[in-house]
């Protein structure tokens, strides 16, 4: 089994990214699984109907994830209820909408895809490490393969999640800060682990927004609202391989600027 997962898309420049590179490496890597993290395809904030269906449906993907922004746009609540390609963040108070975990199929071949969120740095929301248990649990039988999306800021937080779900998942890939870390392994147990996909979105910026009005912010203290970055987009995301047994084989990083 062979699974590209695309970090954040951060706004149009990281949406004008993924149309951009995906098909080459849809042709280059003959990936059976594509799965997009679309937490900031809306302007950087959040996901609304139509981005989600240009994803889904014009470019193929088979699943997105979420994270800290999936209720950013009201307009989203229903189709997170109605669209089981979707996922919000497992460990978020039960009864919002959306759910926390899907299984896709193609072919008799079935894969999980789970969203969950880190406590440390970020609201609130349940344990995201008995969230896991109990969903790892309610999948036994029901999916070939196992990927946790964990959204989260602490980096610690996402390698103590690594070595919880080692040998009981199939990759654990850290998304949320936009940057992507270079640890990028099969741990023992044989889950693929990275603590951090990064984005996919403008590198010229600061983790995807206005280099000057983040320089702004930071100099000033005031509010100010971001804009998304145009300068210098890629693209970021792992190939991830694994055996029958549903265990990791391997795990490599995409790093890719967007054509010109």
């Amino acid at each position: 089994m062979r699974l590209l997962f695309v970090g954040d898309v951060v706004g149009s420049p990281g949406r004008a990214a993924l149309r951009a590179l995906l098909p080459d490496l849809r042709a280059r890597h003959e990936p059976d699984w594509v799965v997009v993290n679309g937490e900031n395809a809306a302007g950087g904030l959040g996901i609304t109907p139509p981005l989600a269906h240009e994803m889904l449906d014009d470019l193929g993907v088979d699943a997105l994830t979420l994270g800290n922004h999936a209720y950013r746009h009201r307009e989203m609540y229903e189709l997170l209820d109605t669209d089981d390609r979707i996922v919000r963040p497992a460990n978020y108070p039960k009864g919002n909408p959306g759910r926390g975990y899907t299984v896709v199929e193609r072919d008799g071949a079935r894969l999980a895809v789970v969203n969950l969120i880190g406590t440390v740095f970020l609201e609130a929301a349940r344990s995201p490490f008995a969230e896991a248990d109990a969903i790892l649990a309610e999948l036994r039988g029901k999916a070939d393969h196992v990927l946790i999306d964990f959204h989260a800021e602490a980096t610690s937080e996402k390698i103590a999640m690594g070595w919880h779900l080692d040998g009981r998942a199939t990759a654990c890939v850290g998304t949320h800060t936009h940057v992507p870390t270079a640890d990028a392994r099969v741990l023992p147990g044989g889950t693929a682990y990275v603590s951090d996909v990064g984005m996919t979105g403008a590198r010229g910026g600061v983790i995807g927004v206005k280099r000057e009005q983040a320089l702004e912010r930071f100099r000033t203290l005031m509010p100010i609202r971001f804009e998304t970055s145009p300068d210098d987009p890629w693209l970021n995301g792992v190939l991830i391989e694994a055996g029958d047994d549903g265990l990791a084989t391997g795990i490599e990083q995409i790093l890719l600027p967007a054509p010109s």
